[in-house]
């Protein structure tokens, strides 16, 4: 932790506060005489701010803290009372352009800002716990997720005029009292039906009308799952979190989509195409089934993937509908497109998004693909802390928002840009619709028109079966999705035949998976002969998993495997891994281990071995252990000692626990015989002070950018791969960063690192991490009433508790701050990379992983490939 209790780390904070009007000292008149007298030892003539003192501890967020673009200004309109007003985590605009909020623990509070300050009164109608309001219909709606209230959608009216609700009904029952339960609600874009998101601790309404979602859902995991190490949602089991829509009196649900782990809002964009923004687990990070905080294009029909513990499914599945734009650690909360703001249109036409414990509003530049979409962010508003709940857009055409939840101190905030528009839009290049995209979202729209029962087909099912089928293969995986819920929306008599007999190979791989979803054991023959009959060498690396993942659900839904069709395709995936594709090789590790393959428990351990990705090599770890064939002392010995190595691995609050228990299900099958051979591996290692990668290696040179940009950048000279490879885990660039989709996520993700910046650029990024330090990866320096300089990133909150995570190689470790102690905060000067990665590594060395960098980690990028004239 970095936390210094010295003088000196006090002045070299303070010094750079003096007289500065953006900090601010919180402290009691007793504390702050006493700490005026420290700092004046240390400052000798500096001035402290008297103005400034108070105490309330930290207090909220002032406004002159916050990081805006420029052109942008930030307000505090209410500091929100703990002791009256509570702790605010929805917001709401009612037909008069008056704010309504409410107390994650408490009532309702509706804000006027018409006279241009805020004037703040409590709704005289009893009721708590909102985490999802919206003015519709005459009523206010409100999704109630509170342990002590009946859960579920409330609607609430005014039957006498007075302007004050008065009756509330209980539309639709729902459980909840977990964070992750029933939250926002927004309108169908022709504003008749009220669209609303859940999350995954929240069962599904007891009556649905309508499911876009094919109604099969299971857990669907080769080898099977491991619950969470530390029992979190344990017994959670698919669908997982949920969005539905209603009309304005609670009937008629349909459900739209499923497998979220707890997205806390939704919005839809000028095309009423639908978006939510959704939650890691951030216990599992540095695992492979860590999924990143995310933005889904929530398409009709579609599953995510959540599933607990270790069986959240990849975004790579062909049944997974996957992100539009991943966008890293965070908790999701409030989203909203920024249409009717008066801002410069790069910004009115964004999805901001909030973060609620890294202290963050993103702005998420969506773009058309395909039919659906992807991505850039950028961060638009940050401070520390930051807990933003939730945002509006007001018609006075300025972003509203709120920070607060969890009893953390609360405050209500307005956005306003206040430069010149017209001179920030001509800045900027204008990006026209494209008439391909639009046709293809229309495509894909009338197939998602026969998501729905035959019954209520405005066409022939002949003719649905038909649009469906010549969909599955096409291009656009959204598409291809669509058209695959299509069919399983209808008997899988009316249309097996037909898709088992198409003959692009991804079509009727996809045939084979709605099959092996919808179908019945009688069918499982037809679907293995209609896969043996692929070739497999005419698929794409992307094919290949729609493939394995189509195998693997026919054996765990229609049967499995007699020993003629596991011949067929052990034949079939002969020679195949390692193909050098992660992903690929992922899934092919598993089916190989399914299906008792000859010699892949020798190939996955030594997959497990060669991997330079730490999550890459859990998950062979995790395949291993439900491995049966050929097992020996020494392969068994080399897999125990693995775990000896990972001692030092850093992760989430879960991580430890994950690798003892798939650790302790091998132990658990030995024998005593063999325990006593495999007991010195078996001992438990001594933790060591530093994660390591790999051997420890010799000091080098304290390098400096001036000794490296002329090899880095020689055009003459030809890298090696192999070796910016290995580098790349030597420097321990995994640990935080991704390069492809192997690597940490706590830092940016340099797969296009290459393609924005130049080899002195990477040198000066490596060397001298903090001569330019994102918005984004920032961290925050908090003096303490101690004398204590606590330096990180806050992470989470609780009342008046701060958990700032100080070290990024080491995510779990949390330093707790009391925000009452807090007297100062600031935007620190130094990067949380640490300096001298490349100290170790030689000039070469060094040069190749440069080389790497600029690969993007392709080993047949014109770098390596095209003769040095021609790069």
């Amino acid at each position: 932790m970095k936390s210094l209790r010295s003088s000196s780390s006090a002045r070299i904070f303070a010094s750079m506060h003096a007289g500065n009007s953006s900090s601010r000292l919180r402290r009691t008149v007793a504390s702050s005489i006493v700490h005026l007298a420290v700092l004046c030892g240390v400052l000798g003539s500096a001035i402290v701010p008297l103005s400034s003192v108070s105490a309330a501890g930290l207090g909220v967020t002032p406004a002159e803290q916050f990081k805006v673009p420029e052109g942008f200004e930030v307000e505090l309109l209410h500091e929100v009372a703990a002791d009256k007003e509570g702790s605010w985590v929805s917001l709401t605009v009612d037909p008069k352009g008056r704010l309504i909020a409410c107390d994650q623990m408490g009532g309702l509070f509706r804000i006027d800002m018409s006279s241009g300050e805020a004037k703040v009164e409590k709704l005289d109608i009893d009721f708590v716990g909102a985490q999802g309001l919206l003015c519709a219909f005459g009523s206010l709606y409100a999704n109630v997720n509170a342990r002590n209230e009946p859960c579920g959608l409330w609607r609430l009216t005014d039957t006498d005029g007075d302007d004050q609700y008065d009756k509330k009904e209980h539309i639709i029952p729902l459980n909840g009292g977990s964070e992750h339960g029933p939250h926002a609600l927004i309108l169908t874009p022709d504003g008749k039906r009220i669209i609303m998101v859940a999350g995954n601790n929240t069962n599904l309404p007891e009556e649905i009308a309508h499911s876009r979602v094919p109604k099969v859902w299971e857990e669907d995991h080769l080898l099977g799952r491991m619950p969470d190490a530390r029992g979190h949602n344990a017994n959670r089991m698919a669908p997982g979190g949920f969005i539905c829509s209603l009309n304005p009196d609670g009937s008629e649900v349909e459900l739209i989509a499923t497998g979220f782990r707890n997205p806390y809002d939704i919005a839809l964009n000028r095309q009423g195409e639908l978006f939510t923004y959704d939650a890691d687990m951030e216990w599992d990070v540095g695992t492979p089934w860590y999924r990143p905080t995310r933005i889904n294009h929530v398409i009709s029909g579609s599953e995510f993937g959540w599933r607990n513990g270790t069986g959240k499914w990849p975004a790579y599945y062909p049944d997974s509908f996957g992100s539009a734009v991943d966008i890293g650690p965070g908790s999701p909360t409030g989203i909203v497109f920024g249409y009717g703001a008066k801002f410069p249109k790069k910004y009115e036409n964004a999805l901001f998004i909030s973060d609620w414990s890294y202290g963050n509003i993103h702005a998420v530049h969506l773009t058309e693909d395909g039919s659906s979409y992807s991505g850039t962010y950028e961060t638009f508003a940050t401070a520390a802390p930051l807990p933003v709940t939730d945002l509006v857009i007001h018609p006075d055409g300025a972003l509203y928002f709120a920070i607060g939840g969890r009893g953390t101190q609360s405050g209500l905030y307005r956005i306003k840009y206040t430069g010149d528009i017209a001179a920030a839009n001509a800045a900027e290049e204008a990006v026209a619709a494209s008439a391909e995209a639009k046709q293809l979202r229309e495509l894909r729209q009338s197939i998602e028109a026969l998501h729905v029962d035959d019954d209520d087909l405005a066409v022939s099912t002949e003719d649905a079966i038909k649009l469906a089928i010549e969909n599955l293969s096409h291009d656009d995986r959204a598409i291809r999705f669509a058209a695959r819920i299509a069919l399983e929306h209808r008997s899988p008599a009316a249309w097996k035949s037909s898709a088992l007999s198409q003959a692009d190979g991804e079509a009727k791989i996809l045939g084979v998976i709605a099959l092996a979803r919808t179908g019945e054991e009688s069918d499982q023959a037809a679907a293995v002969q209609a896969l043996t009959s692929i070739d497999l060498e005419s698929l794409t690396a992307s094919e290949k998993i729609d493939f394995l993942r189509a195998a693997g659900l026919v054996a765990m839904r229609l049967g499995d495997f007699d020993e003629a069709q596991r011949n067929a395709l052990v034949a079939k995936l002969k020679g195949q891994f390692p193909s050098g594709v992660d992903s690929l090789d992922r899934e092919l590790a598993i089916m190989a281990i399914y299906l008792n393959v000859p010699g892949s428990t020798a190939s996955v351990l030594a997959a497990m071995q060669d991997s330079p990705s730490q999550e890459s090599q859990i998950h062979y770890a995790m395949a291993l252990r439900a491995a049966k064939e050929g097992w020996n002392m020494d392969l068994r010995r080399q897999y125990l000692a693995w775990f000896n190595e990972m001692a030092t691995a850093r992760g989430g609050m879960s991580f430890g626990g994950f690798l003892d228990n798939i650790k302790k299900v091998t132990v658990d099958a030995l024998s005593d015989a063999d325990k006593k051979s495999l007991a010195e591996v078996l001992a438990k290692p001594k933790q060591a002070d530093e994660p390591a990668a790999g051997p420890p290696r010799d000091f080098v040179k304290e390098w400096k950018v001036e000794d490296l940009v002329d090899i880095v950048s020689d055009e003459n000279r030809r890298p090696n791969f192999e070796n910016g490879k290995a580098m790349f885990a030597a420097a321990t660039c995994y640990k935080c960063h991704r390069m492809g989709l192997q690597g940490g996520i706590l830092g940016p993700d340099l797969t296009s690192a290459g393609g924005k910046f130049s080899p002195h650029d990477m040198l000066v990024s490596i060397i001298e991490p903090s001569k330019v330090i994102s918005d984004q990866y920032g961290s925050t320096q908090f003096l303490t009433e101690d004398g204590d300089i606590i330096t990180g990133r806050v992470i989470n909150m609780h009342g008046n508790v701060l958990n700032v995570m100080t070290n990024m190689l080491d995510p779990s470790s949390l330093a707790k701050v009391d925000r009452e102690g807090i007297i100062q905060t600031r935007e620190s000067q130094v990067s949380m990379m640490p300096n001298g990665l490349l100290d170790t590594l030689t000039a070469e060395e060094i040069a190749d992983l440069v080389a790497y960098l600029r690969a993007g980690g392709n080993a047949k990028h014109a770098i390596y490939t095209q003769p040095v004239a021609k790069r």
